[in-house]
């Protein structure tokens, strides 16, 4: 057996959707997987692009965690082309885990379905990222209890997402740090407001966009692991850019265009379509 498993990247919060709202984007990471043809039970992992060098080679790699999370304890082969970059708020470790839980699946013979979403939910403990590399388009994402859930609606065609990428790292464990464990009952009201509103202009009218990404809730609390990113943020958004900061940073979103006099020196700027099929998987010969 020998199949191809691709995930898109993801954004995530979208503003003040915190832990809730999703995005799928379309960069990918693509992984290879076979299963040695002598049956035996060996692991062998080969990476190329981001974390090339740096991320583990045996099982602890987060591919293998995540295929081995579904059941499947045989041998494996991955080959690992990765193109979203790690620790930038773009959902790598998200895409990962998925790609594993995607792989596993196959392997034991089974479709992908709610289960999937728990199991890739349970890595990080909140469903947003792994719920959009899964479904793709636009997802809403919450827990019951001990059980992750989550619903996928198309991006409407003039959503146009621009990611602005430093080649500074963040930690999502360092920036949830710098959240307070409580907020003014104001901010909360604002945030449920403008969460539910960023759903509407995602799927429905992107003229609300600028509106819908404002937020109290945690960018602010995180500006001192990401100055340039909250600089960049401000200066675009009061030229009437919506732009907001990707998951736990340091990358920005943004929809639109963006102006010449803002400084964006130390960032890579691309335009990403909104992908819109999620994980796939097809055979290879």
């Amino acid at each position: 057996m020998k199949f191809l498993v691709s995930v898109p990247a993801s954004t995530a919060n979208l503003g003040s959707g915190f832990d809730a709202l999703g995005m799928a984007l379309g960069m990918y990471d693509d992984v290879e997987v076979a299963v040695p043809e002598d049956g035996s039970g060996g692991l062998s992992i080969a990476v190329d692009g981001a974390g090339a060098g740096e991320v583990p080679l045996d099982e602890t790699h987060l591919v293998v965690r995540a295929v081995r999370a579904t059941g499947y304890t045989g041998g494996l082969a991955l080959r690992c082309r990765n193109t979203i970059p790690h620790a930038r708020g773009l959902g790598s470790s998200a895409a990962a885990i998925v790609a594993g839980v995607a792989a596993g699946f196959t392997l034991t013979g089974r479709e992908l379905d709610t289960e999937a979403l728990q199991i890739a939910a349970e890595f990080e403990g909140h469903a947003d990222n792994a719920a959009a590399s899964l479904f793709g388009g636009v997802v809403v994402a919450w827990s019951e209890g001990e059980r992750y859930r989550a619903v996928r609606m198309d991006a409407d065609a003039r959503v146009r997402p621009i990611v602005l990428i430093p080649s500074q790292e963040s930690s999502t464990r360092t920036t949830r740090g710098l959240l307070p464990a409580e907020v003014p009952h104001a901010d909360a009201a604002h945030a449920a407001g403008r969460a539910a509103l960023a759903v509407h202009a995602l799927t429905s009218d992107p003229s609300v966009l600028l509106a819908a990404t404002e937020d109290r809730l945690h960018q602010n609390y995180r500006e001192p692991a990401w100055p340039d990113t909250v600089r960049v943020i401000n200066d675009l958004r009061k030229l009437g850019v919506p732009a907001c900061v990707s998951g736990a940073g340091p990358t920005v979103i943004a929809f639109g265009e963006i102006p010449a006099e803002v400084d964006v020196h130390g960032f890579d700027v691309r335009r990403l379509d909104v992908d819109r099929a999620g994980v796939r998987i097809r055979p290879l010969d």
